[in-house]
Formats: C-alpha cells, sequence, structure tokens
C-alpha cells in the first residue's frame, strides 16, 4: 500500500489533488483509516494516478476524466481516444481564439501608446530625508521581480507626484508601496523604474539622517549622498496602474505581534502547493479579531485564506514593526499587511487558490 505522500511524490498530483479526486469519486483510495482519515493506495492505483495528473495538466473536463479512467482499462479504447481527440480540438480552437484576441489587443495597444503622453520628464531634482528613503526602500524591496520575461517589473518604481515620493515593487504575486516626503518638486507626476541592483546600491548610500538628492535627467537617475553617489539608466518601460491594484480595507482585521506570528507561521500546520515546491499557511480571522492558523484537514472553513508562507514571512519582515495588522476579506481576495501607524507603508499578497 503507498500513502497520500508517497502516491503525490510518486504521480505528479499533489496532496490536495489527490483528496479533491478522491471526493469527486474519481481515484478513490483503497483504504481509509477510519481513526485518521489517512488515505492509502493500491500499488495499481499509481498508473491511473499518472494518467490522472497527465490529462489533468492537459486541462480536461472533469467528466471527461471520469469517463478517461474508467475506459482506460478495457479492451474497447475507442471511447478513451475519442475523448482525447475531441479536447485536443477544443484545445486548438481556444488556442486560435486566444491569438485572435491577443491580435485585437496588440491593435488596441499600438493605438494607445500613439496618445498617451509619457509620465518621464527631462529634469528633476529634488532632496529627501535619507532615513525615509531607506525604510521605503526596505518596505518594497522583497517583492521586486526577477522575471527575465517581465522586465518592467524588475525594478522598483519610483513615482513622485507633489510632494510625496511612493516607492513600489510587485512580481505579480506580491505588491509592495511606501512613501516618501520630497522636497524641491514643481508638483507634476513623474515615474521611472530603477532597475533593482541601482536601487540596492542607493539604498547602500542611506546611513546618514541628513537629507539625499534625487535626481532625474534624460535617461539617468542619480541619488548624491554628501560626496558619494549611485548613478544609472532608468529601465525604458512603463509600470502598471499600481493604484488599481490597491485593495480595499478588509473586513477582517487583525493586530498581529510579529515576532510571535512569525514563530507560529514556522513551527505551525502547512500544507504543499499544487506543484509541490512551497509551502502553504492557511488563515482565518475570527470574530474576535485573531489570526488563527487551520489545520491542513480543515476542509470545511469557506473562510480560510491560503497564502505563501515565504512571501508572508517577507512581507512581515518588511513591514519593519513589532505589530501589523492583516486583512482579509475573501479567499480569494489579496491579503493585506499594513502598519498601524503609517498609511503610506504596506504590501499586499495573492491568495492562493485551493481545490478543496
Amino acid at each position: 500500500m503507498r500513502s497520500i505522500g508517497e502516491m503525490a511524490r510518486d504521480s505528479g498530483l499533489g496532496v490536495s489533488a489527490l483528496r479533491f479526486y478522491d471526493r469527486a469519486g474519481v481515484l478513490v483510495p483503497a483504504w481509509v483509516d477510519p481513526v485518521s482519515g489517512y488515505r492509502w493506495y493500491e500499488p495499481g492505483q499509481l498508473e491511473e494516478a499518472r494518467l490522472l495528473a497527465r490529462v489533468r495538466r492537459a486541462g480536461m473536463p472533469l467528466a471527461d476524466i471520469r469517463l478517461v479512467l474508467a475506459s482506460w482499462s478495457g479492451t474497447d479504447t475507442d471511447l478513451v481516444r475519442k475523448l482525447l481527440t475531441a479536447h485536443l480540438r477544443r484545445l486548438e480552437l481556444g488556442l486560435s481564439d486566444a491569438r485572435n484576441e491577443f491580435s485585437a489587443l496588440r491593435a488596441l495597444l499600438d493605438q494607445r501608446e500613439n496618445l498617451m503622453t509619457s509620465l518621464h520628464v527631462a529634469t528633476v531634482r529634488l532632496t529627501i530625508a535619507a532615513p525615509e528613503l531607506a525604510a521605503a526602500l526596505d518596505t518594497v524591496r522583497f517583492a521586486a521581480s526577477t522575471d527575465p520575461e517581465l522586465p518592467m517589473l524588475g525594478g522598483v518604481l519610483f513615482d513622485i507626484e507633489g510632494e510625496n515620493l511612493h516607492v513600489v515593487a510587485t512580481d505579480r504575486y506580491r505588491l509592495a508601496v511606501a512613501r516618501a516626503a520630497v522636497d524641491g518638486h514643481d508638483g507634476s507626476r513623474v515615474q521611472v523604474i530603477v532597475p533593482t541592483p541601482l536601487a540596492d546600491a542607493m539604498r547602500a548610500l542611506l546611513h546618514g539622517a541628513d537629507p539625499v538628492r534625487l535626481s532625474l535627467d534624460g535617461d539617468r537617475v542619480t541619488l548624491e549622498a554628501g560626496d558619494r553617489q549611485a548613478a544609472g539608466r532608468w529601465l525604458d518601460h512603463d509600470f502598471p496602474d499600481y493604484r488599481r491594484l490597491l485593495p480595499q480595507t478588509g473586513d477582517r482585521r487583525a493586530l498581529v505581534e510579529v515576532a510571535d506570528f512569525r514563530e507560529a507561521l514556522e513551527t505551525g500546520p502547512v500544507r504543499r502547493d499544487e506543484t509541490g515546491t512551497h509551502d502553504l499557511s492557511m488563515l482565518r480571522v475570527t470574530d474576535d479579531g485573531t489570526v488563527v492558523l487551520c489545520p491542513d484537514g480543515d476542509a470545511g472553513d469557506p473562510d480560510r485564506v491560503a497564502v505563501n508562507r515565504e512571501f508572508l514571512l517577507d512581507a512581515l519582515a518588511a513591514g519593519g514593526r513589532d505589530r501589523l495588522v492583516l486583512e482579509l476579506t475573501a479567499p480569494t481576495a489579496p491579503i493585506a499587511i499594513r502598519r498601524p501607524d503609517d498609511e503610506g507603508g504596506f504590501s499586499i499578497l495573492m491568495p492562493v487558490r485551493l481545490e478543496d
């Protein structure tokens, strides 16, 4: 007999997926321990699980998956072949439709690029308090993307408007925003994306209490701290409109002691994501404003929210406070981590969808 963990490891299906297909009656374990509820599989079910993993990766509907598995071991393979052919045809038609829609979207983008006015300007010179800029960069740095396919996210956005500098970073799964006051700007909005290595070099200069000077000149951005400077070209891309990504205030808020909450996350229950590579923590805010970690088997809780544990730990560290506020709205809505004393510095994490 194979345990559910061994079955997940050898089949390519995650533990949560195996549980889902058990409840759906697609791949039912040979025996379930009546006391612990632990699932056990016969050796012969491994081939079925591997087959299930293949058609699942191909996006086959559940109704068709049932028939494929039910017919796979029979002598007449005609139904299986017809189901595979029909699904492949659906995928090809879907891909053709997607190509047509993408072509139309690219044409719309071309038109917008010709109409839009760039937020970049020739020259900007302003001053910022070094501690404020250092704190802002520390708040957002963890969320910067390292994906070479998305170079516009491979840096830190400097969004200057009025007397405020908003510093922003995102890798699609995380977004962090911080604010610092500036002096010497005329008020018009200016945006540049500072490459991550240059942002790190700037941060290395910010150790004193004196103001530092930020300059934008042509395609270059320079930070001067005393007689030292960090300079380079900003990224020639447009950053997404991060303001549209910011969540509304969540209806379930909890004030957490960061040290205690970190320990609970590091030692508490986790489950693996569908790829088997990341640990997920499942959170719920109780009616009295307490965050609890839900056990892996607590599938009946509609309010639990799954989040990448490493991302959450990074966000807690970047929050820079002994206490932080967690806001949860729904299992599919972003999780906000806010500072109780600073509306300008916060991060959001995308939840992970669970199949059970």
